[in-house]
């Protein structure tokens, strides 16, 4: 069986070294051809697989690239054809196959290439790949193909992943809806929402339609979804992942990560995807922050001796402490803090940080930076097919609640006297949480990622502007974005309904190591994670994967 550390040897060359690969073009269609030839038994079992585990089964024989990947189309394919339709994936890669094939060819060569070798990836669709459309969750981009990868794109190639499939996402990264490709649906309870806007990504990982997922996040995107489907879902300090290739809402704090199904795995993804690129210029901070490898912190006992703060105090004003969801929540965040304790941890309740309640508003200042970040965004592309916020929004094609929110953010610039009021908010906010830390002599925040379970969609959801769904309500996730700090959420039980809660550790820049090590810890400790129930096994046909999953 081959080692964690055999899979994370050299998988962190991340420090500027590492060319980008040239564009792919001329690729048209999405429609995924399997071949005729039939594969020799391939008896792995692809749900709840991990990276480790794969590796290991093609180590000894039992599975190929190739049949991995027919698992996954098969898998994806046999649960389109279950209604309510859960609506993850938008688009199949459709030269899978045959990069699975050469992969294969190579590990019989050489071994396996690099530490993601043959890893079926869900990319959310905000991030651009020149084999597929990249959509950003809008019928008005179904047919964009842009002519470069993202660095995140190449990065994941480079270090050996397949990237299966684009993920539906929230119209232009916001909720779980868009014109696209429809409702997001909670595969836990369909008639729930995923969270977003990386919801498509959280609920492919979750019902097991790919290995690994990269979501983005601006407010939260990454942890919400992961969060409500009991997966691990790391924000990355703002400047360690570069963004190049992804399409910007709010640049001073859009980043991206992983989304997986256990520490180990994000670790593993993290390794091949954070570090400099001079096409992103922030990320030049990270020079000298970046182990050798993000896995050398995954100890059982990571937790024993440190000092962890846990936030009581809601963020979100629209939750009330006697509602049922909120004592459902704070259960399980009781039982996971008596947990930590019970692996060495110092535990403080910090029932109060000053300006804590004030988060949520402070964010939703910053409607400065979109229309201006999105117009540099779209006017590198000469191909597509609008090079405005603005003439995006005069379609009338864009989902009503979410036009009604762009339409909130034309005409503004962060020249105007109202972003200065955002910034310093956002300082004070970030100064009372690093004093909070000093003065308790804290490693870590923890909290519940949202202090309620996800709500019910509504009906009119795709119809009207102003849909009463409650959406997100018990968000605790703006805290990490609005400070510029890392944070990871990780499974912490069930509600009695068998709704996902999720904890996050947060902590300074760039201790990503030690909060892993954290997650992993009570990860190993606790095996709070469940993938739904009643979902399909494995289509044996060949598979017509066509988008809309």
């Amino acid at each position: 069986m081959l080692s964690l550390q055999m899979l994370s040897a050299g998988a962190n060359p991340r420090k500027g070294r590492w060319p980008l690969a040239p564009a792919l073009a001329g690729l048209a269609g999405i429609a995924v051809a399997t071949s005729a030839a039939p594969l020799s038994a391939q008896t792995f079992e692809v749900e709840e697989a991990t990276i480790a585990g794969v590796h290991a089964a093609m180590a000894s024989g039992e599975l190929t690239c190739e049949g991995l990947v027919r698992h996954y189309l098969n898998r994806i394919a046999t649960l389109s054809s279950r209604p309510p339709r859960l609506n993850a994936i938008a688009n199949v890669n459709p030269h899978a196959l045959s990069e699975a094939r050469q992969l294969d060819s190579v590990f019989v060569a050489e071994g396996p290439r690099e530490p993601l070798h043959c890893i079926p990836v869900l990319l959310k669709d905000q991030v651009e790949t020149t084999d597929m459309p990249t959509t950003y969750g809008s019928v008005l981009f179904k047919d964009f193909f842009p002519r470069r990868d993202a660095t995140i794109v190449t990065r994941l190639k480079d270090a050996g992943a397949i990237i299966l499939a684009k993920t539906n996402m929230g119209e232009f990264a916001s909720r779980y809806v868009g014109s696209g490709f429809g409702v997001i649906r909670n595969p836990y309870d369909r008639t729930r929402n995923p969270s977003g806007s990386s919801g498509g990504t959280g609920v492919g990982i979750a019902v097991n339609l790919g290995m690994v997922g990269i979501g983005e996040d601006t407010g939260g995107s990454i942890r919400g979804p992961a969060a409500v489907h009991a997966l691990v879902g790391l924000r990355p300090t703002l400047e360690l992942v570069s963004r190049f290739g992804m399409m910007p809402a709010n640049p001073t704090t859009d980043t991206m990560g992983p989304m997986t199904r256990t520490v180990t795995d994000a670790a593993i993804v993290l390794d091949a995807i954070a570090g400099y690129d001079l096409r992103d210029p922030v990320t030049a901070r990270a020079v000298g922050r970046v182990p050798d490898s993000y896995t050398g912190e995954l100890q059982p006992d990571a937790l024993a001796g440190a000092r962890i703060g846990v936030i009581r105090q809601p963020m979100d004003r629209r939750v009330g402490t006697t509602m049922e969801g909120f004592g459902q929540v704070r259960a399980r965040v009781d039982d996971a803090v008596a947990e930590m304790r019970a692996l060495g941890a110092e535990v403080i309740d910090l029932f109060t940080v000053r300006g804590v309640t004030e988060i949520n508003e402070i964010f939703s200042l910053n409607s400065f930076e979109t229309e201006e970040a999105t117009d540099a965004y779209l006017a590198e592309h000469r191909n597509a097919p609008y090079q405005t916020l603005a003439a995006i929004l005069l379609t009338g094609q864009v989902n009503p609640w979410r036009a009604r929110g762009m339409a909130d953010l034309l005409g503004k610039t962060t020249r105007d006297p109202g972003y200065l009021e955002y910034l310093l908010a956002r300082d004070r906010i970030r100064v009372n949480v690093l004093k909070t830390m000093a003065d308790q002599d804290l490693d870590a925040l923890v909290y519940a990622t949202f202090d309620h379970p996800p709500t019910e969609i509504a009906e009119d959801v795709e119809h009207n502007p102003q849909p009463r769904d409650r959406y997100g309500l018990g968000d605790n996730r703006l805290i990490s974005p609005l400070t510029g700090f890392p944070a990871i959420t990780v499974p912490a039980g069930f509600t009695p309904d068998g709704l996902p809660v999720g904890i996050e550790f947060m902590g300074r820049p760039f201790t990503e190591a030690m909060l892993l090590g954290y997650a992993f810890a009570f990860e190993q400790a606790t095996g709070h994670r469940r993938p739904p129930e009643g979902q399909p096994g494995i289509a044996r046909g060949n598979p017509a994967a066509t988008g809309g999953v």
